[in-house]
């Protein structure tokens, strides 16, 4: 199959363009050009079988040439002539209808000469926007009705009847295989699309998860060096210690969790998790103790802005104090840090937290506050 794309199927400027890539490579294109080839050899095997019998005259040669002329470039068209730009397709098919008119003109009846410009129109409709090869098949239809008229003296059903095959058929079967390529190309890109938002969730959450998890085990790291250098408080050590292990063990099934999407954020173990790394990192912390009141459904996204609230205090402030307030419907993180650059530190954990609060209308607001220190809000209007 030939991959095209165009703007709509019916736009009125959708001139079908080759796409780059595709399924199948060169082995489908090779296959799809045998199978025109062998739909092109009727008018060739026509015209030649006429030609090479005993009484053939001049008139039967020139037919089988037009024949193998007309097959050949209905062939090279379809095949490649979604590539070619507008003016070489009009020309393709201006050639192609002429050289089917001079096949009707050495044939003996007209009306069975005019079978061989479904080759043409097919080729129409599929190099030509879909609205321009519609009505190339009205003209068609009209067309062949009137030299029915010419030929006949009058038009009765069966001569309406028999316009369908040579017409409405190739434009229909056409445009339809033109709309089983765009869906085939929709299909594509949607799996690009959900391949593409799969992998900047898994790299949006491990950043979630692991950011914090490892600042808190740094963190706790630095505090037990520190006691185990001073020699003071060996039991607190140990007990660090085996909160970095615990830590550890959390972070590898978090990871887990994230990898196969079954991971949901409880606000409740995150303030408890918030707790912990402030008070490792030596930071005064004031936390609600409660989250019960805040709205349900904006309990997993204030999971993951404390998450990452509390790691960029951590990690850039270098605060003495750190508070955090929880509302119905809001969720404030404040510090005393002074560090001027942590907006730009941050910045990809704040984007991607503010893309969870868009997708439950909500909001992130982040920035130094005018008497010291640096505020990140996120809630609902």
């Amino acid at each position: 199959m030939i991959a095209m794309r165009d703007r709509g199927l019916f736009a009125a400027a959708a001139w079908p363009v080759r796409s780059v890539g595709g399924r199948g490579g060169r082995w489908t294109a090779a296959r799809g050009v045998a199978v025109l080839v062998l739909a092109a050899a009727w008018p060739v095997w026509w015209a030649v079988a006429e030609a090479v019998r005993p009484d053939a005259g001049p008139a039967r040669a020139a037919a089988a040439a037009l024949a193998v002329c007309y097959a050949a470039g209905w062939v090279a068209g379809v095949a490649l002539g979604t590539g070619w730009p507008p003016r070489a397709r009009i020309a393709l098919l201006c050639g192609l209808f002429a050289l089917g008119g001079g096949l009707i003109l050495l044939q003996d009846d007209p009306m069975t000469g005019l079978d061989r410009l479904v080759y043409v129109l097919a080729a129409a409709v599929w190099l030509l926007p879909a609205r321009w090869g519609v009505l190339l098949g009205l003209v068609a239809a009209a067309g062949r009705l009137a030299v029915a008229w010419t030929v006949t003296g009058s038009v009765n059903a069966a001569a309406g009847i028999a316009v369908i095959p040579g017409t409405v058929t190739p434009v229909a079967v056409m445009l339809l295989i033109r709309l089983l390529v765009q869906l085939s190309q929709a299909r594509d890109e949607i799996e690009t699309l959900a391949t593409a938002a799969e992998r900047a969730r898994l790299a949006r959450d491990l950043h979630d998860v692991l950011g914090h998890t490892l600042t808190t085990i740094t963190a706790k790291t630095g505090l037990t060096r520190r006691l185990l250098e001073s020699g003071a408080d060996r039991d607190r050590a140990v007990a660090e210690l085996r909160d970095i292990e615990r830590l550890s063990r959390e972070a590898h099934a978090e990871v887990r969790a994230t990898v196969s999407g079954r991971r949901r954020p409880s606000l409740a173990v995150e303030l408890a998790g918030a707790r912990a790394a402030l008070r490792a990192a030596g930071i005064r912390a004031t936390l609600p103790h409660a989250v019960d009141h805040v709205s349900p459904e904006l309990r997993e996204p204030f999971a993951y802005v404390l998450r990452e609230g509390v790691t960029n205090v951590v990690r850039h402030s270098g605060a003495a104090r750190c508070e955090v307030r929880l509302g119905e419907s809001s969720l404030e993180i404040r510090d005393d840090g002074r560090s001027p650059a942590r907006a730009h530190e941050a910045g990809n954990g704040l984007a991607g937290l503010a893309e969870r609060l868009r997708a439950v209308g909500g909001r992130l607001d982040a920035g130094p506050l005018p008497e010291g220190g640096f505020r990140l809000l996120a809630g609902r209007s």
